[in-house]
């Protein structure tokens, strides 16, 4: 969990400092970059070994983003020191979180017992964007546990209006009772 939230931390800072210059998206793109070298296990390994001299993991990683923006080779250099390459995905999805933010585009998150047809989506897109008053982008997912309804996560706020959350509201009031 406290590499997930350095990850914030870290999108927070490198948001901070792309507002600053005005450099979003070549920020975004020197994120891109760095999270494509993550993926690289064999590379990933070598970079975290203490027997690799730092001049060493510095030659590599010149090599793999040769002709970036400066900020992008230091922040590179930067999570190999720390030894966290490993969680720039997060960051990269934080920071693209807080770039739409920005831009005014609102991530929800929204869950049905069952698939939706397309249709239906585009009814909840619609009605979500009418609500927020921003654009959203929409991440379906199903789990059945919830029996039927919807719940849908936008920011911090949750709302659940799932069967499941019913039923369980329900039990909680009449156990009360007695």
């Amino acid at each position: 969990m406290a590499k997930l939230s350095s990850g914030k931390r870290y999108a927070q800072a490198i948001f901070e400092l792309a507002l600053e210059k005005g450099e979003f998206i070549s920020r975004r793109q020197g994120l891109e970059k760095i999270a494509e070298i993550a993926k690289d296990e064999k590379l990933v390994a070598l970079l975290d070994s203490p027997e690799l001299p730092f001049n060493a993991k510095k030659g590599l990683l010149e090599e793999r983003l040769e002709g970036v923006n400066p900020f992008v080779l230091d922040l590179a250099l930067f999570l190999v020191d720390r030894g966290e390459l490993r969680i720039v995905d997060h960051i990269l999805q934080e920071y693209t979180r807080l770039l739409d933010t920005y831009n005014g585009i609102e991530h929800v998150e929204i869950v049905t017992a069952l698939p939706l047809d397309e249709g239906d989506k585009e009814r909840v897109s619609q009605r979500l964007e009418g609500i927020t008053g921003c654009k959203v982008i929409v991440d379906f997912q199903i789990d059945p546990s919830i029996i039927g309804g919807i719940r849908a996560k936008i920011g911090d706020m949750l709302i659940d209006n799932s069967i499941r959350n019913r039923l369980d509201s329900l039990r909680k009031e009449l156990s009360s009772a007695y």
